[in-house]
């Protein structure tokens, strides 16, 4: 039986189970990357930029008058009627470059406390349930922010933690679901179209952040955005279950007995995998996994650098409007969404045509995600004030970030499918550090001096650890699973002990 068979087999919509599951997994990681996002660009209409920068020229001493006087070195056509369009901008916050960078990295705060938790009782207890959880904590979280913002910075940073919080467990409940429900030759298809949603949620949240912003009070941003996810709160409880036994509305028995046959289950496999032990000493001496940890830690520095600062790049330094900003900050992740479908399509027919296995898979798709940013900054550090070449040069960088989704991001289930949602976590959780560091490490660099020389050490930074990726991983990365995936459950371990006297009996 193939895949094409159950397509026609699916419960009355028309769409298999497993590709539906994926489909609102994706949805899911896009308000969850939404909100995560939005702050980044809904920031830019909350802070008063005209105060921010007359306190700092009051702060910075003579020696630093240089700095001062090349904060506008970029110089436009219509630079006038961007400076007006940003004075109507100016929020009612005094919020130093320092003080945003804090804000910003709250949120990693939250989510890099709860992966491990969130991924351990997404394997245990529901993924779907976890899943859910995680976005209706972000939707209260966000409603409650223009209050918390105008009591005070601190109780904002709060709300932010909360959200990271929630937005912490989504990827190892993701991870778990698609191992649950992915035969392995659709294993890069499906993890492409769930993971893909972190692009598609920030395009859509910094298309609708910066039209709110741009059009309303900033207070609506957090409002309307936090109101529109609890429909998928609903669609997700009602029509996904955690595995395709589970699951008995739009599923055919066709397609459920394909998807447990590929997988290899029988009818006690479940109870079996709630007990499972994580193997921890195999686990940190593996060498594919380690390659998995250093690429997902090395790529997620440019990933967050340009996930959160790309608005304030072009609002400082292109001099963009609000209205431009928002616009062109989204249109890299909108091209990111569509490379990373063609990607992985194209590599599962390469793999199920037998020309590249699923080890070369993973690296194709992680030098995509490494070789062509690294390139992009480096062209981006020398084009000076062009606007048009250095927003080619950075759409084309995050579009092919997109490869990660195909490379090392699956080759968790790859390599131990019993814990890929532990796996995930560990490995999100080192890969949350930039997180919060980039938001500081930019705004302590680029505090009075937004200037290119700055922004250059930020991307240079970013080459280097681009490098070391490639390295790690080519090297090492596997895509085979490894013999620690098959690990005794805790009950076995134990009736083992009274399996020879029950063969004694037989003699």
């Amino acid at each position: 039986m193939t895949g094409k068979n159950i397509s026609k087999d699916s419960k009355g919509i028309g769409l298999p189970a497993r590709y539906l599951m994926a489909v609102m997994g994706s949805i899911g990681l896009a308000i969850i990357y939404g909100f995560k996002v939005n702050v980044s660009v809904a920031i830019v209409a909350m802070v008063n930029h005209t105060a921010v920068k007359q306190s700092t020229l009051h702060e910075i001493k003579s020696e630093n008058a240089t700095a001062i006087t090349t904060m506008d070195e970029c110089q436009h056509d219509g630079l006038s009627l961007n400076t007006t369009k940003n004075i109507v901008e100016d929020g009612p916050f005094v919020w130093n470059e320092p003080l945003q960078g804090l804000i910003l990295s709250s949120y990693f705060w939250g989510y890099m406390v709860s992966l491990l938790p969130g991924g351990r009782m997404a394997e245990l207890l529901s993924a779907k349930w976890v899943m859910n959880g995680s976005v209706l904590l972000n939707v209260v979280a966000s409603i409650l922010s223009p209050v918390a913002a105008q009591l005070h910075y601190s109780l904002f940073i709060v709300m932010r933690f909360i959200q990271g919080i929630g937005g912490g467990v989504t990827f190892p409940a993701m991870h778990v679901m698609v191992a649950k429900w992915a035969p392995p030759n659709e294993r890069s298809v499906l993890a492409s179209i769930v993971y893909a949603g972190t692009a598609l949620g920030t395009v859509i949240s910094i298309l609708l952040t910066g039209i709110l912003a741009a059009n309303f009070e900033w207070v609506w941003i957090f409002y309307i955005e936090g109101a529109l996810c609890l429909i998928w709160c609903t669609a997700w409880w009602i029509m996904i279950e955690d595995s395709p036994e589970k699951q008995t509305r739009f599923i055919s028995q066709e397609e459920k007995n394909y998807i447990m046959e590929s997988l290899g289950h029988t009818k006690d496999d479940n109870e079996e995998k709630q007990t499972l032990l994580v193997p921890w000493r195999e686990v940190v001496r593996s060498k594919p996994f380690m390659a998995i940890l250093i690429a997902h830690f090395c790529s997620n520095f440019g990933w967050y650098m340009l996930l959160i600062e790309l608005p304030t790049f072009m609002n400082q330094i292109l001099k963009f409007d609000m209205s431009s900003n928002a616009g062109l900050s989204s249109m890299p992740f909108l091209c990111m969404w569509l490379f990373t479908m063609v990607l992985s399509k194209t590599l599962a027919i390469m793999q199920g045509k037998k020309w590249i296995t699923v080890t070369v898979s993973r690296k194709i798709g992680t030098l995509f995600s490494s070789f062509v940013p690294m390139i992009c900054l480096i062209g981006v550090s020398y084009v000076g004030c062009n606007r048009a070449l250095a927003v080619t040069l950075m759409t084309i960088g995050v579009t092919c970030i997109g490869g990660m989704y195909s490379g090392f991001l699956s080759n968790h289930i790859d390599i131990a499918p019993n814990f890929a949602g532990t796996l995930v976590a560990i490995t999100n959780c080192v890969a949350t550090i930039p997180g919060f560091v980039v938001p500081i490490f930019v705004g302590k660099l680029t505090h009075g001096n937004q200037t290119i020389g700055a922004w250059r050490i930020i991307f240079f930074t970013t080459v280097v650890l681009y490098i070391i990726e490639m390295l790690v991983y080519t090297i090492f990365g596997s895509g085979e699973e490894q013999p620690w995936n098959k690990t005794k459950p805790t009950d076995e371990e134990t009736s083992d002990q009274t399996l020879p006297l029950k063969e004694d009996v037989k003699k």
